[in-house]
């Protein structure tokens, strides 16, 4: 009988596992990838989509001929560069792909770069109200990248992070980062295309996933963090609370056998 219960102890004992390196660390498999081939990849550059929210800033040489085309009074004022100011004064691409500024009306820029939304809009506001002479600076940026974590993470709901580009680390980590009991391995991406969303995995813990094109997010996308077999077994992150489990779980076996055995 004594046998019988070492046997169950063993049995329950390789049953469960505490998480490994290979479950927790980014970036594996370093050796196998040339650091400067990864350095030197170019990424082509990102084309709008709509919800994206745009920064547009016209300036001239007579700087009140263009008031009435930025929608911001003061270019000082800090309420311009925050998420609140971007949601009420920035230009959102609406359903049709269009932005609606001030005089100018609707302006298509669906699935163009920032560069030749920039060149669109000045060509436009010197075909229509300025001469060349007017010397115009028209700057247009993204309202930041604004996207949403949920799952096995360290702070879920809407992010924003006020870049033209951003990694899936740089994402994370100012998420609050993959805590132990995350799956790492398998992290999803939920990216809104113009014919609905799709899902696509990566592995945070492979050094490849340099050369992933879901490498770099995109406005609008949703990484959904699964968690790990582990945290639903409850038997702890590391090696010695599994075994303080399984051990506390055989005496209670043990002892319950022994108590009813005896009366």
């Amino acid at each position: 009988m004594k046998f019988r219960f070492f046997q169950v102890f063993v049995l329950l004992l390789l049953l469960t596992s505490c998480i490994s390196g290979k479950q927790t660390e980014y970036m594996q498999n370093r050796s196998q990838v040339i650091e400067q081939v990864l350095l030197s990849k170019q990424l082509p550059p990102y084309r709008v989509q709509i919800n994206d929210v745009l920064s547009v800033r016209i300036k001239a040489l007579d700087q009140a001929l263009v008031g009435m085309f930025n929608p911001l009074a003061s270019e000082n004022n800090v309420e311009a560069t925050s998420q609140r100011g971007l949601y009420f004064d920035g230009f959102l691409i609406d359903n049709h792909g269009e932005i609606t500024m001030p005089t100018l009306g609707k302006v298509g820029v669906l699935n163009l770069t920032i560069e030749e939304i920039k060149i669109k809009i000045t060509q436009l506001l010197i075909a229509n109200y300025f001469k060349e002479e007017a010397n115009l600076f028209v700057t247009v940026k993204l309202g930041g990248v604004k996207y949403t974590t949920f799952g096995e993470i360290g702070s879920s709901g809407t992010q924003v992070i006020f870049q033209e580009r951003v990694n899936i680390f740089e994402a994370i980590a100012n998420a609050g980062d993959i805590p132990v009991l995350g799956d790492k391995k398998d992290v999803l991406i939920i990216r809104p295309y113009p014919g609905g969303n799709k899902i696509h995995h990566i592995d945070l813990t492979d050094i490849a996933i340099f050369e992933s094109p879901f490498f770099y997010i995109q406005p609008n996308d949703m990484i959904y963090v699964k968690a790990l077999p582990q945290k639903s077994w409850g038997i702890g992150e590391k090696g010695l609370q599994s075994f303080t489990t399984v051990f506390t779980i055989f005496t209670t076996l043990i002892t319950t056998y022994f108590l009813f055995k005896s009366l």
